[in-house]
């Protein structure tokens, strides 16, 4: 299996929102993804420290190879920069942007259009942790043998009425994205995706055209996004990276599950 990003010849550039309110743990005193979730090594000193939520997925990037991320923000969530800075506590480069439209991740997302457009973007929610380790490894390797412009990172899923769930084929092809059934056989869920400058600028395109649109103002996610390209013809690849559900702690019982998991350091 390959070791570093060194598979991919475009530069890869982590993309992460961190644009929510919270409201399904509100009141929290802090963003939730400086939320403190189990325990790092102190770098360069004796003992440990807190590992914020947003710190599992930042790791993960960079033992990809990854070396920069742009974080975007609602304004506000000062905290986050403040305890990342310029990215050090990871080793790597993080870049802040604000978001626009509060209309939904892809919106959020699309802040970043003109630093990304031309690289491989690495996509996780900051507020989501999962194993394994080498999760975006498996993914950059599958996209550099493939011409999918979408690979998405597969996780079994324990509430589907909750997700996305994806139905895809044995050879990794997804034929659609289902989001939050009531009733499913579909058994999987995705959390991480890495895709290509052709999907960005799908992405970058249909932001555009539902912004030009008089009284929008609805919600979408990004697995909407990745059906309507699916819709249009665009190759999207799934590939399951955990035989693990994974832990979204923007919800009560998610940060309690997390926290438990990750108590001893």
């Amino acid at each position: 299996m390959a070791t570093q990003a060194s598979l991919w010849e475009e530069e890869v550039i982590g993309l992460i929102p961190a644009g929510g309110l919270a409201t399904r743990l509100a009141p929290l005193p802090f963003s939730k993804e400086v939320y403190p979730i189990g325990f790092r090594r102190a770098q360069g000193e004796q003992g440990t420290r807190p590992k914020v939520a947003c710190h599992y997925l930042l790791e993960k990037m960079k033992l990809a190879g990854i070396a920069k991320a742009y974080i975007v923000l609602r304004e506000g969530k000062w905290d986050i920069p403040a305890y990342l800075r310029d990215g050090a506590i990871v080793n790597m480069h993080l870049a802040y942007l604000l978001l626009g439209l509060p209309f939904g991740t892809p919106y959020t997302l699309d802040q970043a259009y003109p630093f990304v457009r031309h690289s491989t973007v690495a996509f996780g929610f900051p507020d989501i942790i999962f194993e394994p380790d080498d999760a975006f490894l498996r993914l950059l390797a599958r996209q550099s043998h493939s011409n999918a412009c979408v690979i998405l990172g597969l996780f079994p899923a324990d509430r589907p009425d909750r997700v996305d769930m994806v139905d895809w084929h044995d050879d990794g092809g997804v034929r659609r994205i289902v989001s939050k059934p009531d009733h499913t056989h579909l058994s999987h869920s995705w959390c991480i995706a890495v895709w290509t400058p052709l999907f960005t600028q799908f992405l970058h395109e249909y932001v555009a055209a539902q912004r030009g649109m008089a009284g929008t103002n609805s919600e979408v996610s990004v697995g909407e996004i990745v059906q309507v390209a699916i819709e249009a013809g665009l190759p999207v690849e799934g590939i399951r990276v955990s035989d693990k559900p994974y832990l979204d702690i923007g919800t009560s019982e998610g940060l309690v599950r997390a926290i438990k998991y990750y108590a001893n350091p």
